[in-house]
């Protein structure tokens, strides 16, 4: 949940491409509309995280309501209150987002929807995790947001210099996690739980698995803000700052499960 990637499936040349084609088209018969900016983009992105954040915040304080009347001895923690709104947020933010990466200018108005159905499933999985691993939520945060910053100066500083073979490596490495995550869930289908188990493992090798993957995460995060750059030199149509905007949500909601994973096993 959270990886559309194909690093990422929703910020990639061929998308820039389609997308000034149709504004080509549309641009012989109609006057030429505003264009996306890196400034724009931002914005947009900090109105779907709060989006997510709030809706987040619902289903989370069902869940711990929940574990307080179990605490307090009215019996077994219930999680039905929040588990139609956590599934329902699932589903929902899988088909909003196909939707968003296949039709581009769909985003401004999807988005949104997105980012409030991606928050019901994150607030509802963050409290069971907190509830099993307390403090572990903040943790998980801490280290989106120190990644985010330090890939963001990186990046500025141009330390990280991306070319064709740091998109090809990353796009590469990104489909082969996203490979391995589809493996593991139709052979656990088939009662063949050996990945899967390997992907939650508390030892050496799981939590080195974990390691990788947040750095190719992270890896993704250097691609989103070149493309968000390179969108506004090239003077894509407004409408790609909401999508610039999904995109890099796809790839810090994907971080933040990765790093609720590894401080889940560092901590068993």
């Amino acid at each position: 949940m959270g990886m559309f990637s194909g690093g990422n499936i929703a910020m990639n040349e061929s998308t820039f491409e389609r997308v000034l084609e149709v504004d080509r088209n549309d641009s012989a018969t109609h006057a030429r509309p505003d264009v996306m900016t890196a400034q724009g983009a931002i914005t947009k992105t900090c109105i779907l995280a709060g989006l997510l954040v709030f809706a987040a915040s619902f289903t989370w304080r069902l869940v711990m309501s929940a574990i307080t009347a179990t605490a307090s001895g009215t019996g077994q923690v219930d999680l039905g209150p929040a588990m139609p709104w956590a599934i329902g947020g699932a589903i929902g933010g899988a088909v909003l987002g196909l939707i968003i990466v296949f039709v581009p200018k769909m985003a401004a108005y999807l988005s949104p929807a997105y980012a409030i159905a991606e928050g019901l499933f994150l607030g509802a999985i963050s409290a069971i995790f907190e509830f099993h691993y307390p403090g572990i939520v903040t943790q998980a945060v801490g280290g989106t947001v120190a990644v985010l910053i330090g890939m963001l100066a990186l990046y500025k500083l141009r330390i990280i210099v991306v070319n064709k073979t740091f998109v090809a490596v990353v796009l590469a490495a990104t489909m082969g996690i996203f490979l391995f995550y589809m493996f593991s869930i139709v052979l656990s289908l088939f009662g063949v739980t050996a990945m899967r188990e390997v992907l939650w493992s508390g030892g050496p090798l799981g939590i080195g698995i974990s390691v990788v993957i947040i750095i190719v995460a992270a890896l993704n995060l250097v691609l989103d803000f070149d493309l968000i750059e390179r969108g506004s030199q090239m003077q894509l149509p407004k409408y790609m700052e909401w999508y610039a905007g999904f995109g890099l949500l796809v790839t810090l909601v994907w971080l933040y499960l990765e790093f609720l994973r590894l401080f889940a096993k560092m901590q068993r």
